[in-house]
């Protein structure tokens, strides 16, 4: 092992020594200043207001992909405007065929870099570190987020108050934005200063463009340009407050009824707090049933509206935070908020009983606080415990994201857990990492003590302790245009760890090439081969074949067959999935998963059937479909949704139909069950 450290801090300074010796990319900051309007801006995507031409332009976008630097193929022109309510943006978008324009997403919040859409990334605090980014298409779809870290997390569960709309033109389209200042943090005043990043992309032609750039990435914060001229006033309401009333049916149980309420107080227009009493989580999807060919739990995503938002603040390498462990909750608070170069989050939630896991009333509190450092990074605190019959636990640590160039940074953590086991609960990761918009690589060293993970777990999400762990990392995208290909990416990842006694506990060698032709197919190729050692000595491998069609857009299909031998056991698995669009408003997807283990002993070879469908009537009324089989277990679980938003995002009557919906893994008892909610904004 001293060895291996000393392999480590060679590596790391010599690392640092090249970035300090690299050259940075020479990029040119850009200007636009910003134009008050003092006439109404209808946003109804036709740019024919008088203030729009008038407006300072931005123009000459950058390819990031798929010829890096070079000018964008086609001409996108951007204005930017301003009053006391919002901040607008228009976007005119020419294209040399404009038939070939794809636009198919229709749901909020899809990711809609599969269809020809444009970006506004807007940093409000000019820190080069983190931003707010809206998206839209040629139908006027809304997708929106936060980027934090300078890139290194990205997070869409962000949900601004903002309106967008497209029209399409005889030289392509044009698409129109108007953004609430009060769904926004930033620091009021006069001749304000924003970072500011615009973006366009036409999947047909793998590329994507910047008003800035040329960048190592779409998400580098630190590259971005600049918004001036803002004289911006205290936007926000000083309190919202958004009752509930949510009534439940179930076969063969009595109806009940309660009432819930949503508060949110804006201390300032960079602070502000959230409230909540009896929230309502009954109406969430549920959990997908994914196939697990490890023996450590399954990470499962966030889906409640009270822990989403903000929720990126939280996200480590070693998660000292993990929400899913807070089951439904009587009420909670939670404050956000940036001042200066601090930026800062506390919660606190008090759980219902668990009757499931045998436990009463538990109070989860949280704090995390960063500080800003250097040109675009920071340092971090974290602290999460369970208070539950007098008892504490939960973890504590320090982190770092630090970056000494636009391509190398150095993240590291340090944590600490604390419960029922008070030795060997120390764990720490140390990461350097060089990347470009094409190249990527990194080498990890982590340890974690034999007992961290015991007590982790009560607040965290930490799936192994005992180990020391050496993860290395490199990927390569081509771009060759020769021979029928467009785009090549190699992947290749090497994983071993020990126990802290020296003891060999894994190693893993993961590979994967994937191949996009100009015929729209697609294929990839991957071999996984591990060591592991548990009860005795395992060796798994997974070798697979994907082919798909039409995967850089939306609409497309996918299948994929693997075999290999998973702790002594051969297997098949079969993997498929389509998205297509029967009209303009609706929309679906099928996935499938089939595996099948021999010996099966315990009956785990399964079908696993995923349906998802939604119908847009208008963009603030639509009903949703979820459906899943999970034969292994005998899961059947059916959820339909229909919304009405009439004070969008969060004013609006729901009705939803359940039945089978269970924790994940495990088979739902729920019979035909009917909800109603009415929620209003104050």
């Amino acid at each position: 092992m001293k060895n291996l450290s000393r392999c480590l801090l060679s590596l790391v300074f010599t690392v640092l020594l090249f970035s300090g010796l690299s050259a940075q990319s020479q990029w040119k900051l850009k200007q636009i200043t910003a134009k008050r309007t003092k006439s109404h801006i209808k946003i109804d995507g036709f740019l024919d207001e008088a203030d729009w031409k008038e407006a300072s332009k931005a123009a000459d976008f950058i390819q990031i992909e798929p010829e890096k630097g070079s000018p964008a193929s086609e001409k996108t022109v951007v204005s930017v405007l301003f009053d006391g309510r919002s901040i607008y943006f228009g976007f005119w978008c020419t294209d040399s065929e404009p038939k070939k324009i794809a636009a198919r997403m229709t749901k909020r919040d899809m990711d809609l870099r599969s269809d020809d859409s444009v970006y506004v990334l807007i940093d409000t605090f000019h820190d080069r570190r983190s931003c707010y980014f809206v998206c839209t298409n040629p139908l006027g779809t809304q997708w929106d987020g936060r980027i934090t870290e300078n890139g290194r997390t990205v997070d869409s569960t962000w949900d601004g108050i903002w309106k967008s709309a497209a029209q399409r033109t005889d030289f392509g389209w044009t698409a129109e934005f108007a953004v609430e200042l009060r769904s926004l943090k930033y620091e009021p005043g006069e001749e304000k200063t924003w970072g500011l990043n615009l973006g366009r992309g036409i999947p047909r032609k793998l590329e994507f463009s910047f008003w800035t750039g040329p960048m190592e990435s779409a998400y580098k914060v630190s590259q971005f340009g600049e918004l001036t001229g803002l004289d911006l006033k205290k936007a926000a309401k000083k309190i919202q407050v958004i009752p509930h009333f949510i009534s439940k049916a179930e076969e063969g149980k009595k109806t009940t009824a309660q009432a819930g309420l949503d508060a949110r107080y804006a201390f300032s227009q960079a602070v502000s707090g959230n409230f909540t009493v009896n929230p309502d989580f009954a109406t969430v999807e549920a959990d997908q049933e994914v196939i697990n060919l490890t023996r450590f739990e399954t990470y499962l995503s966030e889906k409640r509206n009270f822990f989403l938002e903000g929720s990126e603040i939280y996200k480590q390498r070693i998660n000292l935070f993990y929400s899913r462990r807070i089951s439904d909750i009587y009420g909670g608070a939670k404050v956000y908020g940036k001042v200066k170069s601090f930026e800062f989050q506390g919660l606190t939630a008090q759980t219902k009983e668990n009757q499931d896991a045998g436990e009463g009333s538990a109070n989860f509190t949280v704090f995390r606080l960063k500080k800003d450092v250097m040109k675009s990074s920071n340092i971090g605190f974290t602290a999460a415990n369970k208070l539950i019959n007098g008892k504490n636990s939960g973890t504590t640590g320090m982190d770092a994201a630090l970056y000494f160039s636009d391509r190398f940074k150095f993240t590291g953590q340090l944590a600490l857990s604390y419960g029922d086991k008070n030795t060997d609960n120390v764990a720490f990761f140390l990461r350097p990492s060089y990347d470009t918009s094409t190249f990527h690589i990194h080498l990890r060293y982590t340890q974690l003590g034999g007992n961290f993970a015991d007590n982790a777990n009560t607040v965290g999400f930490v799936r192994d302790d005992n180990r020391r762990e050496l993860d290395s990392a490199l990927s390569k995208t081509f771009f060759p245009k020769k021979l029928g290909f467009e785009r090549i990416e190699y992947s290749s990842n090497y994983n071993i760890y020990w126990g802290l006694d020296g003891t060999l506990r894994s190693w893993k060698i993961d590979q994967e090439v994937d191949f996009d032709l100009k015929n729209k197919f697609s294929f990839s190729l991957e071999h996984h081969e591990e060591f592991k050692l548990y009860e005795k000595e395992f060796r798994n491998r997974q070798s697979e074949l994907e082919i798909g069609y039409n995967t850089r857009e939306w609409q497309h299909a996918a299948f994929s067959y693997s075999f290999g031998q998973n702790f002594d056991r051969d297997f098949h698995m079969l993997e498929g999935e389509v998205n297509f669009k029967l009209t303009r408003d609706f929309s679906a997807s099928y996935g499938l998963e089939r595996v099948l283990f021999d010996p099966d002993p315990e009956n785990e070879s399964t079908w696993i059937h995923v349906l998802r469908a939604t119908n847009y009537f208008t963009n603030d009324l639509f009903v949703k479909l979820f459906y899943q089989i999970n034969t292994a277990i005998d899961k059947s679980n059916v959820q339909v949704l229909f919304v009405y938003r009439f004070q969008p995002p969060f004013g609006s009557v729901q009705i939803a139909y359940q039945k089978g919906t269970g924790e994940f893994g495990e088979r739902g008892v729920q019979g035909n069950t009917l909800f109603l909610k009415f929620a209003y904004m104050f």
